[in-house]
């Protein structure tokens, strides 16, 4: 079997919304640019491809991925693990179908408790010498003591016609997980007739959306008006604050995130196929 190999050293600036890899980047800025360097391919089809996970095994457990959980390696030997909540960064050589993860850093967001362990399962999986199998469009990496990662690629998702479910919020520099009771309650869709509706975490709205370049003006939003839980209207009052007017975006992958003038940010993932 022939043999090359691939490494590079990389870490994951513990920063704000998504660190997210970017792969399929549409108009809006890039923020997963790649290291310089030579390009080199291994063996197996395992780089530069976004992998959904569908399951972590730890110990004979299966644990189900959330929404936006993901691995990447890309063809300089960067590793870059979302875990639904956080990112894992790491250096990775690969072998022929061996993957040996070196040293990881990881984002420090305070994740929902059914997030910590999932979160907790993938990086403990994700670590040390994995053996690679690639079959068709599923790939899983296995542990010397079994445990396993079940993964399938995914293609990219567009701005517009994808259903974006809010997972994280921003003022600022500092960006926090929804809390606890209203995961997948906020989303919206952008239609490519330029409206936008969805539900803001409580209340169903509706609006319009102009895309240029790296913006996206939002226009006037209509909701209903109902009254829920505390948490929920939180989310809610948040979350337009950043629908408001013009606001920046940045589209990794499954990923986007959002960026208001007055500091409100946000950050959506959209489900994997098949999910």
């Amino acid at each position: 079997m022939l043999k090359q190999q691939i490494t590079t050293v990389t870490a994951v600036t513990a920063v704000a919304l998504l660190t997210l890899a970017a792969c399929g980047t549409e108009s809006g800025s890039d923020a997963g640019s790649k290291g310089s360097g030579g390009s080199v391919r291994s063996e197996l089809p395992l780089t530069d491809v976004v992998w959904s996970v569908d399951s972590v095994s730890v110990g004979g457990k299966k644990t189900a991925a959330p929404a936006g959980a993901s691995v990447e390696i890309d063809s300089k030997g960067r590793a870059s693990a979302k875990t639904g909540c956080n990112t894992i960064g790491a250096d990775v050589t690969v072998s022929g179908d061996t993957v040996t993860v070196g040293k990881k850093e990881s984002t420090l967001i305070g994740c929902p408790e059914e997030l910590e362990g999932f979160e907790e399962a993938l990086s403990g999986a994700f670590s040390g010498k994995l053996k690679a199998e690639v079959e068709d469009k599923r790939l899983t990496l296995t542990t010397a003591d079994g445990d396993a990662i079940s993964l399938t690629s995914e293609p990219p998702a567009p701005l517009a016609g994808t259903e974006w479910t809010v997972n994280s919020l921003a003022a600022g520099a500092t960006a926090t997980s929804l809390p606890k009771g209203t995961e997948g309650k906020a989303h919206f869709t952008l239609g490519k007739d330029g409206s936008v509706e969805g539900s803001l975490g409580c209340n169903t709205f509706s609006s319009t959306a102009k895309v240029s370049g790296s913006t996206v003006t939002f226009g006037r939003i209509t909701s209903t008006r109902k009254l829920c839980p505390g948490p929920e209207m939180t989310v809610e009052r948040q979350v337009q604050k950043v629908l408001d007017g013009k606001v920046s975006y940045e589209l990794h992958h499954r990923g986007l995130t959002l960026t208001a003038g007055n500091g409100a940010g946000l950050g959506a993932v959209a489900d994997a196929p098949g999910k």
